[in-house]
């Protein structure tokens, strides 16, 4: 079934063991609830809100200034009409006149200061008392600002004192009503308002078909090649197709065709493991069987006096032991992990002698084998561990000569060691085509890193497993002669102190 899912694997395999894999917990797909309030609105929402605030903290010093330019105006006015007041025949004009002229000033009252003499020039009645002095010959912002929401929030009437600049050492002072310099901001204000909401709404409309054509479509074809995705990660079809584009955008689809990708390929690998580890749990749960059986038989062949038989049955018994064995240790590395090492000193030189015999090397028709190690070489490692690493090694190389069929191509298999301090070092080299260039990127990977067509790269999994488990390395020699070296080193335990120093003391 491809529910999107990959869960772990706990199979029977009778009396054989068990294959077990880490367990991954499922992942139900979950389903975006609609767009609902998305990006598109909120962004077109967000755009009229901060060009608003943009124009809000445009709008307090353009209506401070607007007041500023109004009394200025009024005080021109006063001043072209001072030219006509402070002349000798303003008495003789009529009083009609006098109140006519004041009221297209917009003033109760015009005051003429030179130095400290002041002088009335005229008034259409009693100044009344005033409620505010507008001193225009030091204007600062933050003053003219506060004057003008004063006077925006001024609900009653109230008396303004203008004071104008000094010109020729002479200025005018006027007394008006701010009733008619608030009306005239109301309407400044409301002109900006509307003229605010117009650039708002254009600048969001704007930015909404410019953002949705560079954005918000590809970050939802984003999303919903992901919601896509999830419903079922195995199926290859349902990866996204990169658009090409060279942004950000662009190499977010890039890398995420490529995640998608190697997540269906590593799903894909996981369920091969599934369905092989079943297979291999079947087969163990027979294969256990028939060697237990074919063991029986072997003790009963090992009875008989013949002197070919009594050589030859003790290899058979211990090669019927280790293939029982290895169907444990098959059950073990389904569990992805090898038994702890149970460290020996070991004669190296017996093991290679063990491996190249099972592997039928003393007398193989095609290929030389030298054994380079020398007889009283030691290691201290697992022994049937150590021999596992050395014949999966040797069987490696075995298969890969094998495959030539020239007669003339040289075909010799060697091993040597070394030891350097504590440390000891063991190569296993041949003749071979070597190891590709594809086989090294997945080189000690199961089912990734054979090192010849066909193979399964389990032999050299399961060897660097067992070299780690010692606390050693393994890999690949990069050499100029043909074919292929790998080297392994072990180190030895390490020795508690403590405990040593004791040993000597008792």
């Amino acid at each position: 079934m491809n529910d999107g899912s990959v869960t772990g694997i706990n199979v029977g395999a009778g009396d054989g063991g068990t294959i077990e894999q880490a367990a991954v917990p499922e992942v139900t797909p979950v389903r975006p609830r609609g767009h609902g309030f998305g990006l598109s609105l909120k962004l077109i929402c967000l755009t009229v809100v901060f060009v608003m605030i943009s124009e809000v903290a445009a709008f307090v010093p353009a209506i401070s200034g607007y007041r500023v330019s109004f009394l200025e105006e009024r005080l021109a006015t006063a001043e072209a009409a001072s030219v006509l007041l402070g002349s000798s025949a303003w008495s003789d004009v009529p009083r009609a006149v006098q109140d006519e002229l004041l009221a297209s000033v917009g003033a109760t009252a015009i005051v003429l200061r030179t130095g400290d003499v002041t002088r009335l020039l005229a008034t259409n009645e009693m100044p009344p008392s005033v409620d505010e002095i507008a001193d225009l010959r030091h204007t600062d912002l933050i003053g003219s600002a506060a004057a003008a929401i004063a006077t925006l929030l001024a609900w009653q009437p109230r008396t303004l004192r203008v004071i104008g600049p000094e010109v020729g050492g002479q200025s005018l002072e006027l007394v008006i009503s701010d009733r008619p310099l608030r009306a005239a901001m109301l309407n400044f204000a409301w002109a900006m308002l509307v003229i605010s909401a117009v650039i708002s709404i254009l600048t969001a409309v704007f930015i909404y078909v410019s953002l949705q054509r560079m954005l918000i479509r590809p970050m939802r074809r984003l999303a919903q090649a992901m919601v896509l995705y999830s419903e079922d990660p195995e199926d290859r079809a349902r990866i996204i197709e990169p658009s090409g584009r060279s942004d950000e955008i662009g190499i977010a689809e890039v890398k995420l065709a490529a995640m998608q990708g190697h997540l269906t390929e590593t799903l894909a690998q996981k369920r091969h493991l599934a369905d092989l580890g079943l297979a291999v749990s079947k087969v163990n749960h027979d294969l256990r069987n028939l060697l237990a059986s074919a063991q029986l038989f072997s003790d009963r062949i090992a009875a008989l006096p013949d002197p070919a038989v009594q050589r030859f049955a003790p290899k058979l018994i211990a090669a019927l032991g280790r293939a029982i064995e290895y169907c444990q240790s098959t059950l073990t590395y389904g569990r992805a992990r090898e038994r702890e090492p149970q460290r020996r000193l070991v004669a190296l030189a017996r093991v290679v002698h063990d491996a190249a015999e099972v592997l039928g090397l003393d007398n193989h028709p095609d290929i030389r084998f030298e054994s380079r190690v020398a007889s009283g070489f030691e290691v201290d490692a697992d022994p049937e561990q150590l021999f596992r690493v050395v014949l999966n090694l040797c069987r490696n190389a075995v298969q890969a000569m094998e495959g030539e069929a020239d007669p003339a191509v040289v075909r010799r298999l060697w091993i040597e060691a070394r030891r350097e301090g504590s440390v000891v070092s063991i190569r296993v080299g041949d003749t071979g085509p070597g190891v590709s260039v594809k086989a090294r990127e997945h080189l000690f990977q199961a089912f990734q890193g054979g090192v010849r067509p066909g193979g399964t790269g389990l032999g050299l999994a399961i060897a660097a497993e067992i070299v780690r488990a010692h606390g050693g390395t393994i890999g690949l020699v990069d050499q100029r002669a043909p074919g292929a070296v790998f080297e392994i080193t072990i180190p030895d335990r390490p020795i508690a102190l403590d405990l040593a120093a004791r040993a000597r003391v008792g």
